[in-house]
């Protein structure tokens, strides 16, 4: 015979709604309220760097901005004049040839720079021994002074005494004026610009690779990719969002050369290296015209910003 076990203990109380239920009205509340009071604190925190961008960055482009619109002079003394100084400058052949000799700076930069990036990193991305010797040794250029390579490379490409052109000499070539040649001044300073600053860029995308899942790669070698198949359909795809960062900022630095081109060449030839920045710096540092110079700057801002839209456009649509 069978029995039937009845439970004597009491029934489990259930949690009245609004009293300590976690999905309950006050247990929203409860949540909400911690929910305000972290951002509260963590608006604190933030308060003082907020500070720092409002002031220094944002407040000086609203004051360029402005500056832009007046005739402002040395003396202290300006006058509002509205748009004239972007209708000067639409008639400016010097400003029309400055941006034509960035553009072009930038094209000879930026494939250099993410090229040599990119292979650096790749390179000790797959080296086991010694990888943070040699890291460290490519990532030495870019805290050198701008100044001591201009220097340095001015030298290297002398025609008299350059180190290029004497070794140009032993296979009976050159000599040839690196500097002085309209069409080589600007992939001449290009690589000079690249040599000191991809060891930036080699680091970020040296992250971007060691980020990369393992299986991922495995698995396209189980498949039989060989290496320049793993490059093309598994790397760089995954890598694209580091890829569209690294080519923001240096295309964001290539507008903005104007250090090498000052040291390297003063402009010339014939102004065939007269960046954007370089009319800018003679502009307001060297005629002393604020208000004309304010609106290069300006609309150095604006170029940058629509390159950059245009790249995300093109480049970064899958970078989210």
């Amino acid at each position: 015979m069978t029995r039937t076990t009845l439970s004597t203990a009491p029934p489990a109380k259930t949690a009245a709604p609004g009293r300590g239920s976690r999905g309950g009205r006050g247990g929203g509340s409860l949540s909400k309220a911690v929910r305000r009071r972290e951002a509260r604190v963590g608006l604190v925190f933030v308060a003082p760097m907020l500070l720092l961008f409002i002031v220094f960055r944002f407040g000086p482009t609203l004051g360029a901005a402005f500056l832009s619109l007046t005739d402002y002079r040395l003396s202290g003394e300006w006058q509002f004049i509205g748009a004239e100084n972007y209708t000067r400058l639409l008639h400016d052949d010097l400003f029309w040839s400055s941006l034509g000799v960035t553009a072009l700076y930038t094209a000879f930069f930026v494939p250099l720079t993410v090229l040599l990036s990119l292979g650096t990193a790749l390179l000790l991305h797959r080296t086991v021994w010694a990888r943070g010797f040699f890291r460290g040794v490519f990532f030495l250029p870019y805290v050198t002074s701008i100044v001591l390579a201009a220097v340095i490379w001015k030298w290297i490409y002398e025609v008299e005494d350059g180190l290029l052109n004497a070794t140009l000499g032993v296979f009976s070539l050159g000599p040839v004026d690196f500097l002085g040649s309209e069409h080589l001044v600007l992939p001449s300073i290009a690589v000079t610009s690249a040599w000191k600053g991809f060891g930036y860029s080699m680091l970020i995308l040296l992250a971007g690779l060691q980020s990369i899942p393992r299986h991922v790669v495995e698995a396209a070698t189980i498949d039989g990719a060989n290496g320049w198949q793993r490059l093309w359909w598994v790397t760089l795809p995954l890598l694209r969002p580091v890829l569209f960062f690294v080519l923001v900022i240096e295309a964001i630095g290539a507008f903005q050369v104007f250090d090498a081109m000052y040291v390297m060449t003063a402009g010339g030839p014939v102004r065939a290296s007269y960046s954007l920045v370089y009319l800018l710096y003679d502009t307001g540092f060297k005629f002393f015209d604020f208000g004309y110079a304010g609106a290069i700057g300006l609309v150095l801002f604006l170029v940058v910003l629509t390159f950059s839209l245009i790249q995300r456009r093109l480049i970064g649509r899958d970078a989210d």
